[in-house]
């Protein structure tokens, strides 16, 4: 995978963003990606969806963002948008965590959160947003210190600055931080531990973040997320 600096992203990303990659932090991150592919490596997610969160959620359609840290690194799984896989995918601890306290807080049904793709989210203004964007196949985090936080950083920076009243999950520390420019004058921010199963039972369980994050956007009169990952079967 190699990034050019006709990169297809969506319209209004890349009206602020374009710039971005011709700095020296994006030129060594794509040498790097282009020596990885060179050594036979493989990376995921494919190229055509490392951009996908971008894609998937046009600027001045984002209500709310989930920070992620590193796409997952099985065959089969990454595709782009943080915590989610696709379809026919087991689902992963960290999202099975996530869907556990769903039901509790929202009352959703099992069979509603059968799926782990969380596209639907993401149609919904969802921006699902891994700070690295790149992984090599069974290695994780590989691919942290090579760039991608800066870039990332960049389009926090941009949502905090261009939007108002949006709702940011900040799930563990390492998005906590990441997190900290935002203005909580101008958005709502919720804080939690990670749905990792070695985290999630110091508070993430129990946080009532989707509950609280659809009385803010309803308070905005703003359309509630629908956090049924089954939309598409249930019409």
């Amino acid at each position: 995978m190699t990034i050019k600096s006709g990169v297809k992203l969506e319209a209004g990303w890349l009206s602020h963003l374009e710039l971005e990659f011709n700095q020296p932090y994006m030129k060594s991150l794509r040498a790097f990606l282009l020596e990885q592919k060179q050594e036979g490596k493989t990376i995921y997610p494919r190229g055509n969806d490392v951009f996908n969160a971008l894609n998937a959620t046009p600027l001045n359609k984002v209500k709310v963002v989930i920070l992620g840290q590193d796409p997952y690194h099985g065959p089969g799984q990454a595709h782009g948008l943080c915590f989610s896989v696709q379809n026919g995918v087991k689902t992963p601890p960290s999202l099975v965590n996530i869907f556990k306290e769903l039901r509790s807080d929202l009352g959703l049904e099992e069979e509603s959160l059968s799926s782990g793709f969380l596209s639907s989210w993401a149609d919904q203004g969802v921006l699902l947003l891994n700070s690295v964007l790149t992984v090599e196949k069974a290695n994780a985090a590989s691919h942290q210190g090579k760039g991608w936080e800066v870039f990332t950083d960049k389009i926090i920076e941009l949502v905090n600055r261009e939007l108002s009243g949006c709702v940011f999950l900040l799930w563990g520390a390492y998005a906590q931080k990441k997190g900290a420019v935002i203005d909580t004058a101008k958005h709502l921010v919720l804080k939690a531990p990670h749905p990792s199963p070695l985290s999630a039972h110091r508070g993430f369980m129990g946080c009532q973040h989707f509950s609280q994050c659809n009385a803010y956007l309803k308070r905005k009169g703003e359309a509630e997320i629908d956090w049924r990952t089954d939309i598409a079967k249930k019409g």
